[in-house]
């Protein structure tokens, strides 16, 4: 609008307002003036645009008309909402000072800034998944990483290798990212998250460890095993400092960092997480898919944390067989299932875990309190009820789930039973809490008692039986008699007003009485505001222990939610064995049987003398359905969960890996077969001997020479070097030659029927090379016209 210098020119309210944009210019400033958020020049022609909602012009300063646009602020969060899902930053200024005792404009400030990656408000945020910041450092063939999710405080680092960028991208879904100026990264080209580059002083490492230390009031980050990971550490700190300035203030509930490591997870590529559809369909659905299959959670905690596992499979077996030992005893052997008291009993529970950010980030509203009173009180049952089904597990995270008795009596003392949904209505803290608070309220709703009780001390101590004790907004409280008895009033009585019939008098009691009544509800206000503050301020040592009954809670949840899915879709606990083998008996796929009747249970055998299963057979066979639901069962195994299958024994895994489908890349200048390479070229260069890899079609993007050409090669590539678990299908059958030279690889078809010119898919998989495709009749079934398939069946022929 105008330089610094130029704000002389401006309106005393315009020159608050530009000094304020100045230090926030790349942002939405929503300017508090009153009931409304106001929006000014271009921030206002912008808003108008983005929300639609009316652009004006009222007044004029420096010789311009103001330009303007405003939404209401009891409405803000739905305005916000729409800003932030449209990528937008936005700076909230408040008001901060009294209008009643301000000279010129009342004092302003930006309270919060609201980015993608640091929202922690329920209004907008989804509550079944994170949204994380990340930040992104490179190094000598490294990267590192940092990533918070603000509204819980966890607060994680890595380093990994610059290829495996692309996997974690896809993995953690950030809504926000951070770079250095000028990094530049292919996966980061077409990722649809806000990204912010910062300049390279705030990435430096001694700034960062000082930031990070100072946050955890420790002397180094050896406690959290991540001194040697310095490209992370620049990255976390570089993250603390750009959300501790949004957030304006601290970050009390980041209490620590977690470090993740290559090793600790079975590792699924970019491809593999969209191909295996894991809680995004292959056209970005949400449903159906495998965590829409499983998500019964009782509350939003179990939801984000069953998301999380489904996304982040385990190779600590330990942790594994527990999560199977508790889901085991939450079935039980006969009667009613633990699970389903166990579920109605999480019910009661709210999001905890979001609520304790708030009450650290001082943004706690008061039903946020009182859903977190109800909570803890709702705790103790549902402890009992855990700590009686003989589980190690179970018994731990029963022992988690008690809160400490001064915060329950605290918030059962301080909140009203239903307070007001806004601290501004009032309402909000107890009666019983504070004397003083409780006099006030007295005074505004007791006022007519008090009145009618004056006036009958007052005709007793005066003998006027006519005496009044009565209020106008003009005059206030006043004691009325008749002109006629004036005389007879007593000597503390102040003549207030004299009419023609009457005189009005005040008292030394009526008076304090009146400045009580007058200011009561303001005081009152004014009152709840400062001990509502306060009980902030006794909350805020609790937040650890808060912390920990909610990660019981939403485990908890996952592990009932587990258990209800294995009973009623007929799952059974995975075997783990230290042999290179998976074996799967009657397995399933989990999301399709749930779409389909009568689905065909199958076997998959794979060990190191069966290492790769070349599945040969007709289009819309099953074979696509057949290697997902085994890479499934392997996934869902590594998540802790039972799976659909009558048995299954699963060796060491190490990653998953898929090329399955057909899709180009034309933003990237990518085709089809280019694709299909591409990914290909990752498994053959990543893949181990303990992974489990699936390859649908390949070499179906070229020429049929080449095609197979290539096929056979990444198949004998596989056997020889790689020597991994292999899922192989394919359309040339010329392929299933291999088994003559490879004992390790075994052929096997999906089952089909031709009945005159028709096809039945019998969708069972049987050992040995399919006989024919099939590929005529299938495009019958899509409704090829008959003259085409008549030609193509002479061209066969010919």
């Amino acid at each position: 609008m105008n330089s610094p210098e130029d704000l002389s020119r401006h309106t005393p309210m315009m020159q608050q307002y530009l000094r304020i944009k100045a230090e926030h210019p790349d942002m939405l400033l929503l300017y508090r003036m009153g009931d409304f958020y106001e929006l000014f020049f271009e921030d206002a022609e912008k808003a108008a645009q983005l929300l639609d909602i009316t652009l004006t012009t009222r007044g004029a300063t420096a010789g311009q008309p103001i330009k303007m646009a405003g939404v209401p602020y009891h409405a803000a969060e739905q305005y916000l909402a729409k800003l932030i899902k449209l990528g937008m930053t936005v700076a909230i200024c408040e008001q901060i000072g009294d209008p009643a005792t301000s000279k010129g404009p009342v004092e302003r400030k930006v309270m919060r800034i609201i980015t993608p990656g640091t929202l922690t408000d329920a209004a907008l945020l989804d509550e079944k998944q994170d949204k994380l910041l990340l930040a992104l450092v490179p190094g000598k063939n490294i990267l590192g990483l940092a990533w918070l999710n603000l509204a819980s405080g966890r607060f994680s680092v890595a380093e990994i290798r610059p290829d495996s960028l692309d996997a974690t991208l896809e993995r953690l879904k950030p809504a926000e990212i951070l770079l250095p100026e000028n990094y530049v990264h292919t996966a980061l080209e077409n990722l649809k998250c806000v990204r912010r580059t910062l300049p390279p002083w705030q990435f430096d490492y001694d700034s960062a460890l000082q930031r990070l230390c100072r946050q955890f009031a420790t002397l180094d980050l050896q406690g959290f095993g991540c001194n040697d990971l310095h490209c992370a550490i620049e990255a976390a700190g570089a993250l603390l400092e750009y959300a501790k300035s949004t957030q304006c203030g601290a970050l009390p509930h980041i209490r620590g960092l977690q470090v993740e490591r290559e090793n600790i997870y079975v590792l699924l590529d970019a491809a593999a997480r969209r191909n295996l559809e894991i809680s995004e369909t292959l056209r970005g659905e949400p449903a159906p898919t495998l965590y829409s299959l499983l998500d019964t959670t009782a509350g939003s905690m179990g939801s984000r944390l069953l998301r999380h596992w489904l996304h982040h499979p385990l190779r600590d077996r330990a942790e594994l067989r527990a999560r199977f030992d508790a889901i085991a005893r939450l079935i039980g052997e006969s009667g009613a299932p633990a699970y389903a008291q166990t579920h109605q009993g999480l019910k009661q529970i709210a999001d905890i875990e979001r609520i304790t950010a708030r009450i650290a980030l001082r943004s706690a509203r008061p039903r946020d309190l009182a859903g977190l009173r109800n909570s803890l009180l709702a705790l103790p049952p549902i402890a009992g009820e855990t700590a009686l089904l003989d589980s190690p597990r179970l018994t731990l995270l029963a022992n988690q789930l008690h809160a400490p008795e001064t915060l329950v009596t605290e918030l059962t003392l301080a909140i009203q039973p239903e307070p007001a949904a806004v601290l501004r209505e009032g309402g909000v803290i107890a009666t019983g809490y504070d004397a003083e608070l409780d006099e006030l309220r007295a005074i505004q709703s007791n006022c007519g008692e008090f009145l009618l009780a004056l006036e009958a001390r007052e005709r007793e101590r005066s003998g006027i039986s006519n005496l009044k004790v009565e209020y106008n907004r003009v005059h206030g409280f006043y004691i009325e008699v008749t002109r006629s008895q004036a005389d007879a009033v007593p000597d503390d009585y102040r003549r207030r007003q004299t009419l023609k019939n009457a005189e009005r008098f005040i008292t030394p009691e009526l008076k304090t009485f009146e400045d009580k009544a007058l200011s009561a509800s303001e005081r009152a206000l004014a009152r709840e505001k400062m001990l509502y503050e306060s009980l902030l301020d006794n909350l805020a040592p609790h937040i650890p222990a808060l912390q920990e009954i909610a990660a019981a809670v939403a485990e908890l949840d996952v592990l009932a939610a587990l258990a209800e899915r294995a009973e009623t879709l007929g799952w059974v606990a995975p075997e783990f064995t230290d042999n290179a083998m998976i074996e799967i008996t009657g397995g399933r796929h989990p999301v399709v049987e749930a779409q389909t009747a009568n689905f065909i249970a199958n076997d998959s055998l794979l060990s190191r003398t069966r290492q790769m299963l070349l599945i040969t057979g007709p289009n819309m066979g099953g074979k696509s359905t057949y290697m997902r639901q085994t890479a499934l069962i392997v996934l869902l195994a590594h998540c802790g969960s039972f799976v659909p299958a009558a048995r299954a024994k699963i060796g060491p895994v190490d990653q998953i890996f898929t090329r399955i489908g057909a899709s180009d890349d034309l933003a990237g200048g990518r085709s089809t077969f280019m694709v299909e390479m591409t990914e290909t070229a990752d498994i053959l260069n990543n893949a181990t001997e303990n992974s489990l890899v699936l390859l649908d079609e390949i070499g179906r993007g070229t020429s049929t020479f080449d095609g197979l050409a290539l096929a056979w090669a990444i198949a004998r590539h596989l056997i020889e070097k790689t020597r991994c678990h292999t899922l192989f299908a394919t359309h040339y059958f010329e392929l299933t030659r291999l088994t003559q030279e490879f004992r390790q690889i075994t052929n096997v078809h999906l089952d089909a029927l031709e009945h005159r010119d028709h096809i039945v898919f019998l969708h069972s998989v049987q050992e040995g090379p399919a006989s024919q495709s099939y590929g005529l009749q299938v495009a019958a079934l899509a409704g090829v016209p008959a003259p085409v398939i008549q030609a193509a069946k002479s061209t066969c022929c010919s």
